[in-house]
């Protein structure tokens, strides 16, 4: 792919989601980029949550996520989390509680919207423990080895370099540390132009990665014991997905 056509995916996820966080602000319901669609008809909303009490309406409602990431990592106390794509911040908050007052949670975003969403829910929450940078998770600004755990949730299909995402995140962890992601994946059967006739490429399932394309980029990238479960349809030959591996 072009420099010029990841720049363009790029400001289209950016204002997107840009948009979003203000209309969660505003107090509107929004579902997967499209406040038409219910959520039964999306595969990325809040209704995966089950524990979001005490959490700031706006955040949970723009939350657009495919899983639970923070149950799927099996987070422990005292231990350093970051969130890919951080959004509204809901995983961090929920990672947050999880950890403890001993531990860390990081979230990692490009949309300044939503990272002022975000530092907001935080000080109304009271979490301590939370800190939120801008960038791309393609250059994440965080040290080697730095994280124990990294959780994302239906982000990283997003990216138009998914290779330099699963390097950087192998970069920050630590040896023995954990992927727990949620991510939207397509049967290998489709072509890319197939994935591509399922919606934008902002959207959280067109241009999804195949089931082998996200385990080789994982396995490239020197992850073992990589497990991909999918978990619901949300498409043509398309489904959310459970994703875990570890860095040596």
């Amino acid at each position: 792919m072009a420099p010029a056509d990841r720049d363009e995916i790029r400001a289209a996820v950016a204002a997107l989601y840009a948009g979003l966080a203000r209309a969660a602000q505003a107090g509107q319901a929004i579902t997967d980029g499209d406040p038409a669609a219910s959520a039964e008809e999306s595969c990325c909303t809040a209704r995966v949550y089950h524990d979001t009490d005490g959490l700031p309406e706006a955040t949970v409602r723009a939350s657009l996520g495919c899983g639970n990431p923070v149950a799927v990592a099996n987070l422990r106390p005292g231990e350093t989390v970051l969130d890919l794509g951080s959004g509204g911040g809901i995983d961090v908050l929920l990672s947050a509680r999880r950890v403890g007052p001993a531990g860390r949670a990081y979230g990692l975003d490009m949309t300044q919207e939503m990272l002022d969403l975000a530092r907001a829910s935080a000080r109304a929450a009271g979490a301590q423990n939370v800190e939120f940078l801008r960038g791309q998770i393609e250059a994440i600004p965080l040290p080697d080895s730095s994280v124990d755990v990294i959780i994302s949730n239906c982000v990283i299909n997003l990216s138009t370099d998914r290779p330099a995402v699963f390097a950087e995140s192998f970069r920050v962890l630590r040896p023995g540390g954990r992927l727990g992601i949620s991510d939207i994946l397509a049967e290998d059967r489709l072509t890319a132009a197939e994935r591509l006739e399922r919606g934008a490429r902002a959207g959280c399932i067109a241009g999804a990665p195949s089931f082998a394309e996200y385990r080789g980029g994982l396995a490239r990238a020197g992850f073992t014991s990589i497990a991909i479960t999918p978990a619901q349809q949300a498409g043509d030959g398309v489904h959310s997905a459970i994703i875990r591996a570890i860095k040596p």
